[in-house]
């Protein structure tokens, strides 16, 4: 986990913007698939969500500073 947030802090603004796009792209995907088939990891919708708002969050960060 915090190898994956100092990944998301070396990145830029429009590298992370573009992340959190292809993630909301893969929940949307999920919430279908969650529908249709049962997924073998249950939890990986909230994993994909979490992982969104740490993007968000750390890309907030940076356009405060």
């Amino acid at each position: 986990m915090k190898k994956q947030i100092a990944e998301y802090e070396r990145k830029s603004i429009q590298e992370l913007e573009g992340d959190a796009t292809s993630i909301r792209e893969a929940i949307a995907r999920l919430r279908l698939e969650v529908i249709v088939n049962r997924p073998k990891d249950s939890n990986i919708l909230m994993k994909k969500s979490k992982q969104l708002a740490r993007i968000l969050t750390i890309i907030t960060m940076k356009k405060v500073k």
